[in-house]
């Protein structure tokens, strides 16, 4: 179940020669959700020098192809608080939530770019991340590869 969603305006220039929406755009679309959801919960401002994170790790299945026309939202949840990283899960849709055209995952880690280093996750974050979407404030890291 999904507390936010971000509609996404699917543009001409989002299509490939074959008429729908190009694959690298689906994760646009993701990204556009994540921003959404950071700004729906007051969690980020764009230009916050203290807390930024880095994308570690992205997964896209697709379902069905979109078109110019479709009317697309996209689902977005954390799933996973870690220390330094968290997790987060889309579905993108018609606005309707009857049509899946694909589903994703991603994976965020802290990140201070001045020490080239992660750092963990703030505290303010973990705790309304974790009210919003009813999920441990705290989980294990997953093992690195």
């Amino acid at each position: 179940m999904f507390h936010f969603y971000q509609p996404i305006t699917v543009r001409f220039s989002d299509l490939d020669l074959l008429g729908h929406v190009n694959n690298a755009r689906y994760l646009t679309y993701m990204e556009q959700a994540r921003i959404g959801y950071f700004a729906h919960l007051h969690l980020r401002r764009l230009r916050d020098p203290d807390v930024r994170f880095i994308l570690a790790d992205a997964h896209v299945a697709f379902r069905r192809p979109i078109f110019l026309d479709d009317e697309v939202r996209v689902g977005v949840r954390v799933t996973r608080l870690g220390n330094k990283s968290f997790t987060m899960h889309y579905r993108i849709e018609d606005a309707s939530g009857d049509t899946v055209f694909a589903t994703g995952e991603t994976v965020q880690v802290c990140y201070d770019y001045q020490g080239q280093r992660a750092i963990p996750l703030p505290e303010a974050w973990r705790q309304r991340i974790a009210a919003f979407e009813d999920i441990p404030a705290f989980a294990e890291e997953p093992p690195s590869p």
